[in-house]
């Protein structure tokens, strides 16, 4: 018999969520890059042998949404034990650039059992710009190389870090993804072994429909309705000052969430643009938070939600369109608004600083990323939390003493932003100010958001303050890229979130 009781459901859900956390670890600490290792800027999931994400751990909900889309793109070739697959190609279930999936079918007794896989933030992809974020691209070759699914071997790997700045150091990386990998098949495997493979994949099936059932359950509590919601991002090219629309209606039907996201502004110029399975991955962020988070993070929670956006739209563009600043700004802002449309049916918290504030520094020698936490909005009774990586970030901050010694760079301040916060009878959290001095001629890169729109207070209660950037005290736009000499400093003022009266 394979049908599983409630505790030993709850077992397996604990066991392959140990397994997916145990292949965060091993990547966490076996990678190179300060991205990796300081800032845990990497996800790690298992899927079943058809492809449904079945538990993750609790990483990167730009990631981890989208990945499945990426197991998808693999899922139809021919797989053998031991031949793993990469891929980074937004359009065949990628991100961005930078973004690169390592995807491992598990076998056992020769039968497909599952895939185990990664996706980390890499410190550089090739490409003219040193670490594939740069803040003007107009197409996906301006970022980076493009991988698209490929059976991946060591010669494999030394053939694509050949192609990017450090190679050492990026196939450092990519072999900590490969053992972060590997731990997910023995973890699957040995499970297999101890359950029976029928009653595992039972045990799976069960997962996706339990998951599936809570949020049904939870969606089926708010009441029916079309709710709708605008927002804008800023600058979508080096001209500036120009504002790019979105906008959602959700639809609540009985246990059902249609979220469509016509009327939002065709594809741009720049690379603010996202391909559907980012949008996905802030759609399915945004409605976990607001109905059931605590149900297992699977794919079975995203059945009941449907995703719409018109073809070459900003939310569903089409290749080769540049996609930089779409994965980590455009999904920041459609996580907001379907938040706020959402707002209609329950209570939800004010706008957060709505941005990952991604700094790029590069020289020959080195090539430094990292994003930078901020306030979040208050929530209907308590306060929001200060400086924190909020919405589809969840990332650490780089810590003084790692960036120190590792680049030629200086920390001249690292502080809470005072009164960034809005008011009301709960306040919205305090931004961050991270001021760096240059020891070394470098360039940089910034794609940041909410410079010249501030995070919006709720029933009344105050605007969070505006980013600012700042080189040797002179404003930056919201996208900027520049030279350093020694001696220069760039400071960012991160977003505070809005308040709630």
């Amino acid at each position: 018999m394979n049908e599983l009781d409630p505790i030993s459901l709850q077992v397996l859900i604990g066991g392959l969520r140990a397994a997916c956390d145990e292949m965060g670890a091993a990547l966490i600490r076996s990678a190179y890059s300060a991205n990796i290792k300081e800032r845990h800027d990497c996800s790690t999931a298992l899927f079943d042998a058809t492809g449904e994400l079945v538990m993750q751990a609790e990483h990167i909900p730009v990631h981890l949404g989208s990945m499945p889309d990426a197991v998808a793109a693999v899922l139809g070739e021919e797989h053998r034990p031991g031949v793993a697959w990469i891929l980074n190609d937004p359009y065949q279930g990628g991100t961005h650039l930078p973004d690169i999936t390592l995807i491992s079918p598990v076998f056992l007794a020769g039968e497909l059992l599952g895939f185990a896989a990664s996706r980390a933030h890499h410190a550089d992809v090739g490409g003219p710009t040193p670490g594939g974020m740069p803040a003007f691209s107009k197409t996906l070759t301006d970022e980076g190389v493009v991988i698209s699914p490929t059976r991946v071997d060591e010669a494999e790997l030394e053939r694509l870090v050949a192609q990017m700045r450090s190679p050492r150091q990026r196939l450092a990386d990519l072999r900590a993804q490969r053992a972060a990998n590997r731990i997910g098949e023995t973890r699957l495997a040995e499970l297999a072994e101890r359950e029976g493979v029928e009653r595992l994949r039972a045990g799976m099936d069960a997962i996706l429909a339990y998951s599936e059932r809570r949020t049904r359950a939870a969606l089926a509590a708010l009441p029916d309705g079309v709710y709708r919601a605008e927002d804008v991002l800023e600058d979508d090219d080096a001209a500036g000052e120009r504002d790019v629309l979105l906008r959602v209606a959700a639809t609540i039907d009985g246990e059902t969430l249609r979220l469509d996201f016509a009327g939002t502004d065709p594809q741009v110029g720049g690379n603010l643009n996202c391909p559907l399975s980012v949008t996905k991955s802030a759609a399915f962020f945004a409605v976990r938070v607001l109905t059931d988070p605590d149900a297992p993070p699977s794919a079975g929670a995203h059945r009941p939600i449907e995703v719409q956006a018109p073809a070459g739209c900003l939310l569903n563009a089409e290749s080769p369109a540049a996609v930089a600043a779409g994965n980590v700004e455009t999904s920041s802002r459609v996580a907001d608004l379907v938040i706020a449309a959402l707002g209609g049916a329950r209570p939800v918290p004010a706008q957060g600083q709505g941005t990952m504030n991604n700094l790029t520094l590069a020289s020959d020698e080195f090539t430094y990323y990292e994003t930078l936490g901020g306030g979040q909005g208050a929530c209907p009774d308590a306060d929001g939390p200060s400086a924190i990586h909020v919405a589809m970030s969840n990332t650490l901050n780089t810590p003084i003493e790692a960036l120190e010694t590792e680049f030629p760079l200086r920390v001249r301040e690292l502080s809470l932003r005072q009164g960034s916060g809005g008011e009301g009878d709960f306040r919205g959290g305090e931004g961050v100010v991270r001021e760096i001095e240059a020891l070394a001629p470098m360039r940089f890169t910034l794609i940041t958001e909410r410079r010249r729109h501030a995070p919006r207070g709720l029933g009344g209660g105050g605007d969070g303050a505006s980013g600012r950037n700042l080189l040797d005290g002179e404003p930056l736009a919201s996208k900027a890229e520049g030279d350093l000499a020694p001696g220069n400093r760039l400071r960012i003022e991160t977003p505070g979130g809005g308040g709630i009266i």
